[in-house]
């Protein structure tokens, strides 16, 4: 692939293919919260495990930049053959394009697979807008070599998505609930910034999700194959039911195990020595990251005392600034998580497919915006000072 200047832009259809102090020199480069999804770690964690790969619809074509040989740019990229994985939902684009008689997939996706959390997508050492503008051209020329539909970039930072606007790209957003710790020593403190009668609901709903129950926090090497053994049958359980068919396989959660343990927080729930549920964490610098959750037996509340209220407790004890628990679910309103707006940008090949999804999230931005204000409003917090 050519170049742009002196920067050499080449695509790799293997991490493997990249020494991993390279990748993650511009995958967290000194400065930046670290994100432990960006990782040289994770990434080929998924290619290795069979989970990420052109078997299952995600083949593996990051592109590069290199000056001088060095690596000083990179960006996860995958040639897709459906819409799987992504949480943000282009479905209907791909039924609107089928439809005319045109082709969707494949598609480029810039993502980290299977993972809807805000981050980083245009990896940089340095933020150089020369060397941002030469990875979008590269992935751009890549979706014209491989015949794709599109290329789509889903939950890069705010910063990033206003410059990738600015490069052209359609600009799209989408809502989640976030938590922020606003200097909070204690969950006690946090409680105390709600309103009385929300306090006192949150007290009651962890009082019965844990009763009889012993919660385990396991970080680093207290994580031990056994607990990736039950948590792969939560995970399966809960996967089957949502998805139908779990994206990420056993082999994976070792690997992650082995490369991320100080980075990862397994939360167990046992009732009398058993465990009956568990939830899976990813720990950065500034945010706790919630990915999946699973049960063997029902307590009522454990679901929101596993996946939050302790998220809640380890971000506090932890100074981490926020906890980003997944995608969707209002229900986390109630338990101190606010909406929060997410980004992505797209480049369609078609003209008529673009011009007709430009209009299409021309009204539907004003709209997401509208409703995270509105769900800002139900927020449990206490208003003036008052109970």
């Amino acid at each position: 692939m050519d170049g742009a200047g002196a920067l050499a832009i080449s695509v790799a259809n293997s991490l493997s293919e990249v020494s991993p102090a390279a990748w993650n020199a511009v995958a967290n480069p000194p400065g930046a919260a670290f994100d432990p999804f960006l990782t040289w770690e994770f990434l080929e964690a998924l290619e290795r495990s069979g989970s990420a790969t052109a078997r299952t619809g995600w083949a593996p074509a990051h592109v590069l930049a290199h000056e001088a040989g060095a690596l000083v740019a990179a960006m996860p990229l995958y040639l897709k053959s459906h819409s799987y994985g992504e949480y943000v939902f282009d479905h209907s684009w791909a039924d609107a394009m089928m439809r005319a008689g045109g082709r969707y997939y494949p598609k480029l996706q810039c993502a980290v697979p299977f993972t809807p959390a805000t981050g980083r997508r245009l990896l940089t050492c340095d933020a150089s807008p020369d060397r941002e503008r030469a990875l979008i051209n590269g992935a751009l020329e890549l979706m014209r070599q491989a015949k794709a539909s599109s290329l789509h970039i889903t939950f890069p930072t705010h910063a990033e998505w206003s410059r990738l606007r600015a490069l052209g790209l359609l600009a799209r957003t989408g809502v989640q609930f976030h938590w922020s710790n606003q200097g909070y020593a204690t969950y006690a403190d946090f409680l105390a910034a709600l309103s009385s009668q929300k306090r006192k609901n949150l007290r009651k709903e962890r009082a019965r999700a844990v009763e009889g129950l012993t919660i385990r926090r396991l970080v680093g090497a207290d994580i031990h194959e056994r607990d990736w053994d039950f948590f792969f049958r939560c995970y399966m359980d809960t996967g089957s039911r949502k998805w139908g068919s779990p994206y990420l396989n056993r082999e994976a959660f070792s690997l992650l195990g082995e490369r991320l343990a100080d980075h990862i927080l397994l939360l167990v729930a046992e009732r009398a020595g058993r465990p009956i549920a568990s939830a899976l964490n990813f720990i950065g610098s500034e945010t706790l990251f919630g990915r999946y959750w699973g049960c063997v037996d029902h307590v009522d509340f454990l679901h929101f005392e596993l996946c939050y209220h302790q998220a809640i407790d380890f971000a506090i004890e932890r100074g981490l600034a926020r906890v980003e628990a997944g995608a969707q679910g209002e229900h986390k309103l109630a338990r101190g998580y606010a909406p929060t707006e997410i980004y992505s940008a797209h480049a369609i090949a078609h003209a008529g497919l673009r011009d007709a999804i430009a209009s299409y999230l021309a009204s539907e931005r004003p709209a997401i915006a509208e409703e995270v204000e509105y769900l800002a409003g139900h927020a449990p917090f206490r208003r003036d000072g008052g109970e």
